[in-house]
């Protein structure tokens, strides 16, 4: 007969295994199954529920996890939630079963005992400041692991100031730091009014704590805290906890995503770098520049992935915030020791990617033979880089997302073994749109002005184009990458501001024209861009050498002093732009001259001669008809912007201006 891992021993025991969960704006209408088995061999078998006294045919259909309802297949050992349906409530049911229709047998059941209280978020009592401005509106627990802090404040002054946990009738010294809204573990920025919401770390409950503080490390000082009230009836959390122990003595936890485990053992240290990560994803580690902070240029550092079942962790110099690049026939960027006249002195131990997470371990010795690279110090703490980020598509690392704005500071040679990590926990991210896709259609326009800014993050270049993205991108006419739609037979001008110092790494950027995607142009091989038809911007010297034609001055959009790691929260390019300040060096622009004709592919690219990932679409039609345009209105989330002289002229002022 088919079953679920157990038929009901008692009420309380099936109990602890389904739990009803609500959420904040939401009917108790939610399920949470834990640790279910099901063998899927009903014939006719679904999640069954109803109002009777006991499971029978008067009943509905659940619909599954995913929200249908075919007949069940197998489960082992699974955690999910089910919604009821037709906005029924848990308190309008009696009973859980997993019944099969076509025999009228239940394989298993649940009843909901008449006086349960199903759990749901509770609002608790607002932090009570005691210094630097702290302050916020009431505190809303949403689930186990979860808090809201609605209109928090705190002025950022603080030394060593964190989230902090604990036990114990008041806060001090003895807690552990809570990652704050985007899983940092560095000091406490500046909040003025803000809503956030937070993650217990690893294992942690609301149920295993008895406060919460703004707490300065460095002074023993709680700025301001609340108590956490004994049994609150709030639903288990649906975060997933992956433990991982590192087989190292030592561990220090950098982010929510990723620790550092290592041992000094005679004249080697032995690194495990583990990471919750995309498959395309790696982790960047390594010694400062500087001996007294973290600084990234001039650090050592390896990159760490996982390839199919193959690991690298690939020693680096970093010379400049940029992926690697020529500079005069010299490399600068992040760049292989290899590439610089070095030695790659990291020895792979194992690799491995488990439940999502990649566990790469490798040795290097404390006192290199390479004179490029850092000496790991055992006398004195060190100063630490790290980052986490995309490969492209030729397996190299772009601009990080995710990295540290403070100083991270290890010491290496413990006497006694020291460990401050917590297991990894997985939360299933919501979507956040791309910002609009933006285009540009339209026949007046002959002129086309290229200026550079930031990429935008995950919302920005990475997210309509779905590529990596570099640390800078081309704006056209003040547009993060649109596309752009030419005419054959008809000549245009692009007016680039990218750059035309050859000297720097990250603002050298002549305006190119290619068949491919992904720009980059000087950074192929011979053999490479013999693969790649160069339509404008490069001409090939007697000796076959490409130079490129299309280099102006600088005009670039840049972050006010804001941290470039929130961008995402901006929910439009528009109020993203709003937030950036223009500049521009003096000079004429230059002008790159194009006539698409018959031989043009119907889509090219721009893109930078220098770096890849920095340009999108050209689309070249034989007429603007309503047909082409209609291609256009083919997707939902595009932005036709109809730009008219007056809009252009008025926005070439403004970056020359500036």
């Amino acid at each position: 007969m088919p079953s679920v891992r157990k038929r009901k021993r008692t009420r309380g025991n099936i109990l602890a295994r389904l739990i009803p969960i609500t959420t904040r704006c939401q009917a108790i209408s939610m399920l949470l199954l834990t640790s279910f088995n099901y063998d899927g061999n009903g014939a006719d078998t679904f999640f069954w529920s109803g109002a009777a006294n006991r499971p029978g045919p008067q009943g509905f259909i659940v619909p599954d996890e995913y929200g249908k309802t075919n007949v069940l297949d197998r489960y082992f050992n699974k955690d999910f939630t089910l919604t009821l349906p037709d906005k029924k409530k848990i308190t309008e049911i009696k009973w859980l079963a997993v019944y099969d229709l076509a025999s009228q047998n239940t394989f298993g059941d649940v009843y909901i005992p008449e006086e349960f209280e199903p759990p749901t978020a509770q609002q608790i009592s607002r932090l009570t400041g005691r210094s630097h401005n702290v302050d916020s509106e009431n505190i809303e627990i949403i689930d186990a692991k979860t808090i809201k802090i609605s209109q928090f404040t705190y002025n950022g002054e603080g030394k060593d100031t964190y989230f902090w946990v604990g036990l114990g009738p008041q806060p001090s010294s003895k807690g552990i730091k809570v990652p704050d809204e985007y899983g940092y573990l560095d000091p406490l920025r500046t909040y003025s009014k803000e809503d956030i919401i937070l993650q217990l770390p690893g294992e942690w409950t609301i149920f295993e704590i008895d406060w919460f503080s703004i707490f300065d490390v460095e002074s023993k000082e709680n700025y301001g805290s609340f108590i956490i009230p004994d049994s609150l009836n709030v639903p288990p959390s649906l975060i997933k906890v992956v433990p991982h122990t590192s087989t190292l003595p030592n561990c220090f936890q950098l982010h929510k995503d990723l620790q550092v485990s290592w041992e000094i053992f005679g004249p080697q240290i032995t690194i495990q770098l583990s990471g919750q990560v995309d498959e395309d994803g790696y982790m960047a580690f390594g010694l400062s520049a500087a001996e007294n902070r973290s600084e990234m240029i001039g650090s050592d550092v390896a990159v760490a992935y996982v390839d199919g079942i193959f690991g690298h962790a690939t020693d680096y110099n970093i010379t400049a915030k940029a992926p690697c690049v020529k500079v005069l026939g010299q490399y600068k960027g992040v760049c292989k020791d290899e590439l610089v006249g070095g030695i790659d002195n990291n020895q792979l131990h194992s690799a491995v990617r488990e439940n999502g997470i990649n566990i790469i371990t490798y040795r290097r010795t404390l006192i290199s033979s390479d004179p490029g690279d850092k000496e790991y110090p055992t006398e004195m703490p060190s100063y630490v880089v790290w980052a986490i980020g995309r490969l492209n598509h030729n397996k190299e690392p772009m601009f990080h997302d995710i990295y540290p704005k403070g100083n991270v500071k290890l010491e290496l040679n413990r006497k006694e073994k020291e460990s401050n990590c917590f297991a990894f926990t997985h939360t299933q991210e919501s979507y956040r749109e791309p910002w609009g896709k933006s285009q540009i259609f339209d026949r007046k326009i002959r002129t086309f002005t290229a200026t550079l800014g930031p990429s935008g993050g995950k919302r920005g270049y990475q997210g309509i184009t779905g590529m990596t993205s570099a640390v800078l991108a081309w704006y056209i006419n003040g547009y993060l990458i649109p596309e752009l739609w030419l005419r054959r037979g008809l000549t245009y001008a692009f007016k680039v501001y990218g750059g035309n110092n050859p000297h720097s790494a990250e603002t050298y950027h002549p305006f190119i024209i290619t068949d491919e995607p992904h720009g980059g142009f000087d950074r192929l091989s011979e053999e490479a861009q013999k693969k790649v038809r160069v339509l404008a911007g490069v001409e090939f010297t007697r000796r076959g050498q490409p130079r490129p034609t299309a280099v102006g001055p600088l005009c670039i959009a840049q972050h006010n002093g804001r941290d470039r790691r929130l961008d995402n929260d901006f929910p439009t390019f528009k109020k993203f732009n709003r937030s950036l300040v223009f500049s521009c060096d003096e000079g004429e622009p230059a002008i790159l001259e194009v006539t698409p004709n018959t031989t043009w592919p119907d889509v090219v690219y721009y893109n930078s001669f220098t770096h890849t990932n920095m340009g999108w679409k050209i689309h070249i039609v034989d007429s603007y008809t309503s047909a082409s345009l209609s291609v256009i209105q083919m997707s939902a989330s595009t932005v036709i912007l109809m730009c008219t002289a007056t809009m252009f002229a008025a926005l070439q002022h403004l970056f020359l201006i500036q």
